[in-house]
Formats: C-alpha cells, structure tokens, sequence
C-alpha cells in the first residue's frame, strides 16, 4: 500500500508565501487589508505581516468575490457583511470540488 502524504499546514505565512499562493502582487494584498476588516493578519515589532489559516481562508473568499464573479470591493463589502456564513459554506464546497477535480484528473493520468 503506498504511502500518503499529509499536507503540511503551517500555523502563519508571510506576505510572500501569500502572493506566491494567490499569484498576486504584495501591494493588492496590503490594500485588501486596509479595504476590509476581515483580514487581520498579525504583524512582529519589525512590521511583517503574518496570515493564519483563517485569514488565507477570509482572502481566498475576498479573491473569489472581486476576481471570479466580477463584484465591486464595496459590492464585496457589502456582501461579506451580510452573508458570511453562506458564503464561507460556498467556499468550503468549491475548495471539496476543486480537490476532488484534481484527484480525479490524477486518476485519469495514472490509467
């Protein structure tokens, strides 16, 4: 039986391995943490920001509001603010398809 390897989920990650995960400019992620109040990342006496899960959680929803379905940031605001329940639930099942797409796509490479 082959080994499986666990993901390694790390308890904070620097501005850097952020904007490589999202493939964005560090810029764009500092001013969606002025636009909103949902991203706290947590920053040392030197002033480097470090994102929790949650706040990679929080910026994938925020990415997928203003980048995928074309929202405004106020639209986004607004829609955080009155449905972040709902949409944490969306964005948990979009990440559970997402994995289970790539798993299949690796099936389908090994046959």
């Amino acid at each position: 039986m082959p080994y499986k390897e666990r993901e390694i989920s790390k308890m904070y990650y620097t501005m850097g391995e952020v904007s490589a995960m999202f493939d964005v400019n560090q810029s764009l992620i500092r001013f969606y943490e002025k636009e909103f109040d949902v991203l706290q990342p947590k920053k040392n006496k030197k002033g480097n920001r470090y994102f929790t899960p949650e706040d990679l959680e929080n910026f994938k929803i925020i990415f997928h509001l203003i980048n995928d379905k074309g929202y405004t940031l106020q639209g986004a605001k607004d829609h955080l603010k009155n449905n972040m329940g709902d949409t944490r639930d969306n964005q948990r099942v979009i990440d559970s398809l997402e994995s289970m797409k790539k798993f299949l796509l690796e099936v389908r490479d090994q046959l």
